[in-house]
Parts: structure tokens; C-alpha cells; sequence
């Protein structure tokens, strides 16, 4: 895959459903840190709030990414190269959910994934599963989205950190100490 990147001090808190990323990216905010929303779970907020169910908002798979993934796009276009920024999930992810769910990458995926290159990107280790009105995904799907996120990032240059299920402020701290 060939790399074209921006260098950022951009730091990304990513993992499979329900590893606490946004739990870890709410502690880095209330300490000051600039920060980012999860996308995914914004979208089907928007969705909800024109109407539509969780099983409508994610029945068109690609539809849903996309939307999604133009969320994400525009929100790091925003942002400044050189702050620091702790990003709930970054491009990257988007390329491991057109995977599991079968779809091709588009160009559009591609070319803003190599965009960028994260200074550090922070994989959680998986906590036990607990579905919500967004999360709908089984133990196995969560396990197979992680290890598709682990192996999205590999293939890019930015250094790769496992962050252990430790309690959320010690989580916070670990990443502290390695940005």
C-alpha cells in the first residue's frame, strides 16, 4: 500500500467494539487533552434523531460506512497537524469494518487512509462484550473486527501500542506515559 502522509501529533485510541475507547477518550478530555467523537455511533444518532431505527440506519451496509466515513474524513481535515489529538478511531478502522462486512474499498477509502500518518495508535485490549442500541455485534464478530483493526494498522507506519485491560484511569496513564 503506498503511503503519502501528513506527519501528525495525532494519537489514535482504536480496538474492537466495547474495548472502552471511549471511555479512555472522555478521561483524556476531562484532563484537558483535545479529543475526538466515535463516528460510527454519531451517525446512527443522526440517523435516529430523521427517524430511522438502528436496523434501518445499518440494513444498507455500505451506505452506512460511507456515511460514516465522511463524518471521519471531514473531522480530521479539521484538524491541526501539529496539536495533540487523541482521535476515537481514526480512517483506518473504516478500512477494517469494509472488510468485515464484505465491501470493496473505493478510492475515495484508499487515498484519504494514506492521508495521514498518526503518531501513535493506541490498540485497547478487549473487555467483555455488552451490546447497546448501537452496538450490535456478537463475542465472535467482536473479536474478528479487532484483530481486522490490528492488522489494518500494521500495514501502515505509525507505531503501534497495546494498551492491557487495566482500570480506565491506569489505561489513561499507560498511554500518557507512551505517547
Amino acid at each position: 500500500m503506498k503511503h503519502k502522509e501528513i506527519i501528525t501529533n495525532w494519537n489514535v485510541i482504536t480496538g474492537g467494539p466495547c474495548t472502552g475507547k471511549t471511555t479512555v477518550v472522555e478521561l483524556l478530555a476531562s484532563k484537558g487533552y483535545k479529543t475526538t467523537i466515535e463516528h460510527a455511533r454519531h451517525y446512527i444518532d443522526t440517523q435516529k434523531i430523521k427517524g430511522k431505527t438502528v436496523e434501518e440506519i445499518k440494513e444498507n451496509k455500505e451506505q452506512f460506512q460511507r456515511g460514516v466515513l465522511n463524518m471521519q474524513i471531514e473531522q480530521e481535515a479539521e484538524l491541526d497537524p501539529g496539536d495533540i489529538v487523541f482521535l476515537d478511531r481514526a480512517l483506518p478502522d473504516a478500512m477494517a469494518y469494509y472488510q468485515f462486512l464484505g465491501l470493496e474499498y473505493d478510492e475515495r477509502l484508499v487515498e484519504q487512509c494514506n492521508k495521514y500518518c498518526y503518531n501513535k495508535v493506541f490498540i485497547l485490549d478487549r473487555l467483555p462484550l455488552i451490546n447497546d442500541y448501537a452496538r450490535l455485534e456478537d463475542e465472535e464478530e467482536q473479536i474478528r473486527i479487532h484483530n481486522l483493526i490490528i492488522s489494518v494498522y500494521e500495514t501502515f507506519p505509525c507505531p503501534i501500542v497495546h494498551v492491557p485491560v487495566i482500570p480506565p484511569d491506569d489505561r489513561v496513564n499507560f498511554i500518557l506515559e507512551n505517547i
